[in-house]
């Protein structure tokens, strides 16, 4: 996924926050018995019964959970705790459900620890932030461990997911008593806690596919309307047209007469309707401009459907207008006007008997509305209605300037962005742009630049001998080289198994090239050991000994979240590409080692000096034993 970082506007803060089953028939028409997973573990249980060596397998790996989880009770980083715990129960589910539940829960409590502090560090730099000025800014979300230990719990237990659940409006609602400081309104987008982690977790085990689970799990919390919930509604459109829709209908039929619906639950309906991946509002906190999702073009709607949105936001919209001091909405005067002036060329086009009233109440709420509120048509105003602007020629725009460009450094700048733009443009003209510019430091860059675009084009295509001729001869930093040449060699493990070995060898010579301090060499041999399981079983051990040994030497190393990094920085712009590399993750390759041989594995898992790649790599070799298939011989 590649992220480019020119100059940006803050406006306040923004959290992100945040299959169906279809039963086969039988023969005589009826749907058969679908097998839950608690009967999948049940049989799975009779039959390592019957198998000693299975058996004996799933204890020691059960063992080796029971004793990590123990261990984890003991460690400093208190985030590392929570999410060991909770991975730790995930895996002991089906072996010991008793035990796994505990340990959500004391994930759960490691979880709220440190959700609690970020939120303290957040509310703080926000209240520092109003107090001043003017000025914009940005606060970064506050942690949100709770919902992946949540996520977890849920996948597994919806009735514990819901426990947990209570266990946190339990906290808020006794904090908020403790601190006499119960909300005078309620602002969408800050619900309470426990009604975002559920919308939070539904939407992600939407996204995993589990749309049945998702939409039970979501339902109580839509009874209002919340930012994570148009996120939900959204998500669950691309998924299930019918069933969003339904709920969305449902949400604007409780918001008509929901006395505490203001303009901000307005803006936030409307983004459904008509910016899917665009929430803006305006309220008490600020003005938020949330692109929280990939474009989404706007749904095509039932046109009952609009006509209900515009006939509940006109009302919304047009209630009363309270004195300064009585207003209770989240939005406030200036955030009512905002959202009526952002919307009312909308009324005009679908619902023009509203813009009367609606051009009324702008006029009442303008005294009590900062003008940069009412000035800013041609950005947030009309952002994501306008009709999109035409797509920049960022290579021609560089190269319209350089004929006007006399300077030395602003002729290497503009050569740099014009690279750039070719290489992602997959222009011929990329390497011929880069060796124009004279500094040699950033001539260098912008060549390494374009070669990793390449390769990782070819690659991306499937074209073998292409990415090989380009990996050869480019200008890659030595992770990328190893990158680039053991998914070469997947790519030939079965064509040309000779080649990838060779490709594998030139992989490990230069992973020995990394400092032994970085945690790069550890994820080069974590991915030549991984491609090693693939084209030559008889290399992995030595390999993974070897890893060992670097990721030992690397206190940075924790075994998750590999990729591999280009950049291109000239003053002023920043191109970064992050190109995410599962064969640099310890836990596919423990998975496969303990398949191999679990014993050796997880005496391999336990050499790890780090909490986190010990972990890692002792939950994915367990795993492997207590959640995969059997084999022959236990069938």
């Amino acid at each position: 996924m590649a992220r480019f970082i020119f100059t940006f506007f803050a406006i306040l803060y923004c959290t992100n926050v945040i299959s169906t089953a279809v039963n086969a028939q039988t023969s005589a028409g009826k749907p058969a018995p679908r097998e839950t997973e608690q009967t999948s573990a049940k049989k799975r249980s009779a039959r390592a019964k019957s198998d000693p060596r299975i058996e004996a397998e799933r204890a020691a790996a059960a063992s080796l959970i029971t004793s990590l989880a123990d261990e984890a009770r003991s460690y400093q980083d208190q985030a590392l705790r929570a999410r060991i715990q909770a991975r730790a129960a995930d895996a002991l589910w089906d072996f010991d459900r008793d035990l796994a539940r505990s340990l959500f829960y004391r994930a759960w409590e490691a979880a709220e620890s440190v959700d609690g502090e970020g939120l303290r560090r957040v509310k703080e730099e926000r209240r520092k932030f109003l107090s001043g000025r003017g000025g914009t800014g940005m606060i970064p979300p506050a942690p949100n461990l709770r919902a992946e230990v949540l996520r977890l719990a849920a996948q597994r237990d919806r009735a514990l997911g819901e426990a947990l659940l209570a266990k946190l409006e339990k906290a808020t609602e006794e904090e908020a008593a403790g601190q006499n400081s119960l909300p005078q309104y309620w602002d969408p987008t800050e619900p309470p806690q426990a009604t975002a982690k559920r919308l939070e977790v539904a939407r992600q085990l939407l996204e995993n596919g589990d749309t049945e689970q998702a939409l039970i799990f979501a339902d109580p919390g839509l009874n209002r309307v919340t930012a994570q919930g148009i996120m939900f509604l959204i998500t669950l459109r691309q998924k299930n047209a019918v069933a969003a829709d339904q709920r969305y209908a449902a949400l604007l039929a409780r918001t008509m007469t929901d006395p505490l619906a203001d303009a901000t639950a307005v803006s936030l309906l409307s983004s459904y309707v008509f910016t899917p991946s665009l929430l803006v509002t305006a309220t008490r906190n600020g003005r938020l401009l949330n692109p929280w999702t990939d474009t989404l073009t706007a749904p095509d709607l039932a046109p009952t459907l609009r006509a209900m949105f515009f006939r509940v936001a006109a009302q919304v919209l047009l209630r009363p207008v309270p004195p300064p001091t009585q207003d209770n909405t989240s939005a406030g005067r200036a955030g009512t006007y905002f959202t009526i002036a952002r919307l009312l060329p909308l009324f005009e086009m679908e619902s023009p008997e509203h813009v009367p009233p609606l051009r009324a109440q702008l006029e009442i709420l303008a005294s009590d509305t900062p003008a940069s509120y009412r000035a800013d048509r041609e950005e947030m105003l009309t952002a994501g209605l306008s009709p999109a602007a035409p797509a920049r020629d960022e290579l021609q725009e560089a190269l319209t300037s350089l004929e006007k460009s006399s300077s030395t450094d602003e002729r290497d700048r503009l050569y740099a962005n014009a690279t750039r733009a070719a290489a992602m443009k997959k222009d011929p003209r990329a390497r011929e742009l880069a060796d124009k510019i004279e500094d040699p430091d950033l001539r260098e860059r912008a060549r390494a630049f374009v070669d990793f675009v390449a390769v990782r084009d070819a690659i991306g295509g499937k074209d073998a001998a292409e990415a090989l001729r380009l990996a050869r001869g480019a200008s890659l930093s030595h992770i990328q080289r190893v990158w680039a040449y053991t998914e070469i060699a997947r790519l030939l493990k079965k064509p040309e198994q000779w080649r990838a070995i060779e490709l594998l060898n030139d992989a490990l010579a230069e992973a020995r090239r990394i400092d032994t301090t970085k945690p790069e060499r550890a994820q080069a041999l974590v991915a030549i050991a991984t491609r090693w399981l693939e084209v030559d079983r008889s290399r992995v051990w030595e390999t993974v000994a070897e890893l060992i040994k670097a990721a030992n030497s690397a206190a940075d190393f924790t075994g998750e979240d590999g990729k591999v990094t280009a950049r291109l920085q000239t003053r002023g712009t920043i191109a970064v590409i992050d190109e995410d590399v599962p064969s640099f993750n310890l836990s596919g390759l423990f998975g496969a080692l303990a398949g191999e041989d679990l014993y050796r594995a997880i005496d391999l898992a336990r050499s790890f000096k780090g909490e986190t790649p010990r972990a890692v790599a002792a939950i994915a070799a367990a795993r492997s034993v207590l959640g995969a298939k059997l084999t022959s011989s236990g069938q």
